[in-house]
């Protein structure tokens, strides 16, 4: 994440949901081999999940620490050791060694510039998270698109699959084939993520996504009052599903971890990143124990109409409140939160949506939407010189309103 390059970071980092995206996959293949052992099956299918932790285990054993890391603990051998496994050749690793130390200098100037606490106290960091306004607007940010994942309604369905497709009518072996095909299609359409986090950026894979997942969802709950005696009964329920799977995969799958990574400074990046990943846990452990309560008060068409509004209401967090990270670097990153909460929804209300309207409604090609974030281009050559964000990105605007954010 810290040494990636901005063109090409979003698809580095959001690997990692590929592959749980995989293991998801191969949890419903598990479930399904086992499915007709009787009694046990449910124990066999909790066991499952050794298989695969044995060799991870045993893996990351073997896995070289991280020479930045090494590097900030002043331990330079080790660093070297680590930097000789992960290169080519000595002299490559002797390179990278020299051309960490002075980047690790840079970011502690950065800090310094910031002013940030100097404290390597977590507590202190994590005060900081909601009291510094560049912090707590990365917090704000990171905190709703961790939170919409959940809202979005896809853990209610990852969760319960079987039990949903049972209430529509399924068998258990049906249902189980069912939850196999919706793992199938998460990690199938969680490799165009790769690419397109990177081109349409963070915040239009989801504005794009969020639209779809919500009419899916209704329309998947909708086709419980088809009746059962029907062969499109289960068929549409499955098909709907898939389709929101489908959408939710490049979308809001990969999007939240990756925004999260980037939002925060060096300085508070494990700190900020541990508290979005305790809000997502949160949020999914509130989900998956009042979801079976939802299935019996307001029944499967209730409990997915109920998600699809949350959709709506994650869309309009998402267009107000966060802003987008493709393609900045670190650096900028400071710039676009240095920007004031109500500036950026006014932007979005009386820039963005006017701009769209006459783009996309009125098919005016000749429709410019003016730009927010204007950083200078000695600030991107020589990152660390510049005073303040308000001096670069929008000072006027900064100046009014960072006394209200």
């Amino acid at each position: 994440m810290k040494n990636a390059p901005t063109n090409i970071r979003g698809g580095l980092v959001m690997s990692w949901q590929l592959w749980t995206a995989f293991g998801i996959f191969l949890g419903t293949c598990a479930n399904l081999i086992v499915a007709n052992t009787g009694d046990i099956s449910w124990r066999l299918q909790l066991g499952s999940a050794f298989i695969p932790a044995v060799p991870l285990l045993l893996g990351i054993w073997f896995c070289p620490e991280s020479p930045r890391w090494l590097m900030t603990k002043k331990n330079h051998k080790q660093a070297f050791a680590s930097l000789l496994r992960l290169r080519n050749s000595p002299l490559q690793a002797a390179r990278d060694l020299y051309w960490i130390h002075p980047q690790l200098e840079m970011e502690k100037q950065l800090i310094t510039e910031s002013g940030f606490s100097k404290s390597d106290n977590m507590f202190v960091r994590f005060v900081e998270l909601f009291t510094v306004p560049r912090l707590r607007r990365a917090i704000q940010a990171s905190g709703i698109v961790m939170i919409a994942q959940q809202m979005c309604g896809i853990n209610i369905i990852s969760f319960y699959s079987s039990t949903i497709f049972q209430l529509a009518g399924a068998s258990n072996i049906e249902a189980f084939l069912a939850s196999f095909g919706f793992g199938l299609i998460n990690f199938v359409f969680a490799w165009p993520a790769v690419w397109t986090i990177d081109t349409f950026g963070r915040r239009g894979l989801l504005l794009f996504t969020f639209p779809q997942m919500c009419w899916t969802l209704l329309a998947a709950g909708f086709c419980f009052w088809i009746p059962t005696s029907s062969n499109a009964h289960i068929g549409l329920i499955a098909f709907f599903v898939y389709l929101f799977d489908a959408f939710y995969s490049p979308g809001e799958g990969p999007v939240p971890f990756t925004y999260s990574a980037e939002v925060f400074p060096l300085s508070h990046r494990e700190v900020g990143m541990a508290w979005a990943v305790a809000t997502n846990n949160f949020w999914a452990s509130v989900i998956s124990l009042t979801f079976p309560w939802m299935l019996r008060a307001f029944t499967p068409q209730g409990a997915f109409g109920f998600y699809a509004g949350l959709n709506l209401i994650a869309f309009a967090m998402i267009s107000f409140f966060m802003p987008e990270t493709m393609q900045r670097s670190l650096e900028e990153l400071d710039y676009v939160f240095g920007v004031p909460t109500q500036t950026h929804a006014k932007y979005q209300l009386t820039k963005v949506l006017p701009w769209w309207i006459k783009r996309y409604v009125l098919l005016r090609k000749d429709a410019i939407c003016p730009e927010l974030y204007q950083v200078t281009q000695d600030y991107a050559a020589a990152p660390g010189t510049a005073d303040v964000p308000e001096k670069h990105a929008m000072a006027d605007e900064n100046e009014r309103h960072a006394e209200h954010v």
